[in-house]
């Protein structure tokens, strides 16, 4: 089954826990902290993968998480990092962030690869604590949590042609003809409900990449019919042969509709260079209708070719046209996209809130981490925790919006007590 698009959960692993340890050997009374640190938790990424075709793997598959980081070890031992995992899409999927809408990665070329969540980083052991002035500290820190976000994958065909026209215009007879896909086929609208590519070798240095586009009816850039399910897939293509029904009422004027609903989805859309091909010239009405036809579209400023998708005639011209346009286009020079800066967000940056219970919710990157981070089992490691809400402003944030003793203060998943 093709599939298109799809929503996954991905989550990174878990920063490895340093350790609180002290050398102990005979003879060596005080050998001093010799707690190791965590492992880095594994990352999550993308890659994409020319082998692939359709996301339908993430129609069962919907959750991807990476390993977390082991813990640290005495006598200095570093704990293991966390395995990578590892996402492999279709060659011109792109990512967006599912709650922003932010597009994340574009990912075109076979092997190109995006980190979608970070692993956590390694908490330090209390050998990384000591100092002249405390020589044996009690104290290290957790790994911090990996990060967690759902995505929506969109893809988007990749080919050098896209075939386009209304429902049953024999775009996947055409498709059949010029390649060794097997689309589905069949005397009614709507018999392609997916895009189908094939490859049309025209000699032994020129081939073309073709997808069949489902038909488009008006108001599909609102999403009737097929709607823009399909019409992004136009997107990728650099060049459309348009295939007009030569026995329709009014040719023509399912061209322009055609058109229309091009431009209404994406403007750019309508500026591709496009082929007009009449179909259906095995059939005398069609034939004899030929001469106008041509005319008609060559006054609009079209190529304009009569083929028989069904007697195969008339095929290779527009092959070879739709060929030579498409090298046109890569000769083209590219324009360069100017960068568009995005401001991120401050980490250190908090909020404050009451809660329905009357406890106070402390919200924010780096106090939360600092939280999850701290083991609250020793002294040492609750008064640095201290040190860093002083340091953020949380303190004084808290003081200021009328917290008094044995008020309830949440951070992430910890409920504390405050006492001035």
């Amino acid at each position: 089954m093709f599939l298109d698009e799809a929503r996954i959960l991905v989550s990174s692993g878990r920063g490895g826990n340093g350790i609180v340890h002290f050398r102990r050997e005979k003879y060596v009374p005080r050998g001093g902290p010799d707690g190791g640190d965590g492992g880095k938790g594994g990352d999550v990424i993308a890659q994409a993968d020319e082998n692939l075709s359709t996301l339908t793997r993430f129609r069962q598959q919907k959750r991807f998480k990476a390993e977390d980081g082991g813990s640290g070890g005495g006598s200095n031992k570093t704990g293991a990092n966390g395995d990578d995992i590892l996402i492999r899409v279709p060659c011109g999927t792109l990512i967006y962030d599912d709650g922003t809408g932010n597009l994340i990665a574009d990912l075109v070329e076979h092997g190109q690869k995006v980190v979608l969540c970070k692993g956590g980083r390694p908490g330090r052991g209390n050998a990384r604590f000591a100092t002249s002035r405390n020589q044996a500290p009690r104290m290290a820190e957790r790994g911090e949590p990996g990060e967690q976000r759902w995505l929506k994958l969109e893809l988007r065909l990749i080919a050098d042609v896209g075939i386009i026209g209304v429902p049953n215009a024999g775009k996947s007879t055409l498709l059949a003809a010029v390649t060794n896909a097997r689309p589905k086929i069949a005397p009614y609208p709507f018999t392609t409900i997916t895009p189908n590519l094939g490859v049309a070798n025209l000699d032994l240095d020129a081939q073309l990449i073709l997808a069949d586009i489902p038909g488009l009816i008006e108001g599909a850039h609102e999403g009737l019919g097929m709607g823009f399910n399909f019409l992004r897939h136009i997107q990728r293509t650099q060049v459309l042969i348009h295939l007009v029904d030569g026995s329709s009422v009014d040719p023509v004027a399912d061209f322009s509709q055609v058109n229309s609903e091009l431009a209404l989805f994406d403007p750019l859309l309508a500026e591709k260079p496009q082929i007009v091909a009449v179909n259906q010239m095995d059939l005398p009405s069609v034939s004899d209708a030929w001469p106008a036809l041509d005319r008609d579209f060559k006054k609009l400023g079209y190529k304009t070719f009569a083929i028989s998708a069904l007697a195969r005639t008339g095929l290779k011209p527009l092959l070879w046209a739709a060929y030579h346009e498409r090298e046109k286009v890569e000769q083209e020079p590219i324009k360069e996209e100017v960068p568009v800066y995005r401001v991120e967000e401050d980490p250190q940056v908090f909020e404050i809130a009451r809660e329905p219970d009357g406890a106070w919710r402390v919200k924010g990157k780096s106090v939360e981490r600092a939280a999850a981070m701290t083991y609250w089992e020793y002294d040492e490691a609750v008064r640095r925790f201290q040190k860093i809400l002083e340091h953020l402003g949380v303190e004084q944030a808290l003081k200021e919006a009328g917290t008094r003793n044995g008020d309830t203060v949440r951070i992430g998943e910890y409920e504390l007590e405050w006492q001035d």
